[in-house]
């Protein structure tokens, strides 16, 4: 026997690398020291900081990644994957620097799997960070044949003294919320079981969604808000704090980013809430409490800054072709939320 009889076959394995490599190197940053391949990436800091932090955040794709098989799409969960990741490290005020991927699947597919990193790499270039290495693992037996698991890591860099750690965020500061794609990644695994419980399909067509299929709006990938945010620091938007709206809704991901001893008023129907959870919540007989603790509802980030630059905040980013929306104001509390209490979608 060999390993290749086993499940392994080391031939495809650097097929694949083949096919990625140009992807790869096309995202690479002049801080990047050798190629690919090696055992480990290197990468050097940039210059210019004076006391540099490095902020490092992961995550993966979670049951996203179910559908993705189903339709047989996997450009687009290597978005969704570095947007996971590289938006968390944004909330720091870090500039995201290099990314790392780690694929598992039971069988290698060359194919399929270069779909995922030119969705990776893509995602890379979009925010700006290399991609710096990776691991791909072939483990028969092991996942269900054609499936796969994807995970991501990511490192930035802050200014020490312009890190965001909540301590800038102050009582009468502003709630500007930045718009989702969509369902971003998060709440899948009660997507499909709406789906699966009321027996529809992802080719379905509803009304709501001007046409497209279910499976094309769940494809959506994530939005990256890391150039459009590092921009608006630079050019000196006062942002105190940031939140990234992942699982667990507004709830539980924007009393993350606030001090002790600050809550959140939340203005109720303050910005629009996509067909796709309306639709969800419809079909789904999914009540608000229980959308809102599973679903960014089209609040992707959030992030706070004094009332006199909330005006142009909003201006800012809908020039960067990111709709904003004032969506409440920082009071004394404990880290709650205030504002849903006859909240319905």
């Amino acid at each position: 026997m060999d390993y290749r009889e086993a499940g392994v076959d080391v031939v495809a394995g650097r097929d694949f690398v083949n096919r990625i490599r140009d992807r790869v190197q096309g995202t690479y940053r002049p801080e990047v020291l050798g190629g690919l391949g090696g055992f480990g990436g290197c990468f050097e800091l940039p210059s210019g900081y004076r006391k540099p932090v490095l902020v490092s955040g992961t995550d993966g794709v979670g049951t996203k990644l179910k559908l993705a098989n189903l339709l047989n799409r996997h450009d687009t969960v290597g978005i969704d994957l570095v947007a996971m990741c590289v938006n968390d490290v944004l909330t720091c005020g870090a500039e995201p620097l290099f990314f790392l991927d780690y694929l598992a699947t039971g069988k290698l597919s060359p194919e399929q799997l270069t779909e995922v990193v030119t969705g990776i790499a893509e995602g890379c270039e979009e925010a700006g960070c290399a991609l710096l290495g990776g691991e791909t693992a072939e483990m028969p037996g092991f996942y269900p044949p054609g499936e796969y698991d994807v995970a991501g890591f990511c490192v930035g860099i802050v200014e020490k003294d312009r890190l965001l750690d909540g301590t800038q965020i102050e009582e009468g500061n502003v709630a500007i919320a930045l718009a989702s794609s969509g369902l971003h990644s998060n709440g899948f695994s009660l997507v499909r079981k709406i789906i699966a419980d009321r027996q529809m399909n992802w080719s379905d067509r509803p009304e709501e969604l001007g046409g497209q299929t279910l499976g094309e709006v769940c494809l959506t990938p994530t939005r990256l808000y890391v150039k459009p945010i590092l921009k608006a620091l630079r050019e000196g938007l006062d942002i105190r704090g940031m939140a990234h709206i992942t699982g667990g809704g507004l709830p539980e991901n924007l009393p993350r980013c606030l001090p002790e001893t600050a809550s959140v008023r939340i203005i109720p129907d303050s910005w629009p809430v996509p067909p796709i959870f309306t639709y969800l919540a419809r079909r789904g007989d999914v009540n608000a409490t229980a959308m809102l603790e599973t679903f960014n509802l089209g609040v992707g980030f959030v992030l706070f800054v004094p009332p006199s630059q909330a005006e142009g905040a909003i201006a800012r980013f809908a020039n960067d072709n990111i709709p904003a929306y004032r969506i409440g104001e920082v009071i004394p509390g404990n880290r709650e939320l205030t504002g849903f209490e006859n909240w319905q979608i």
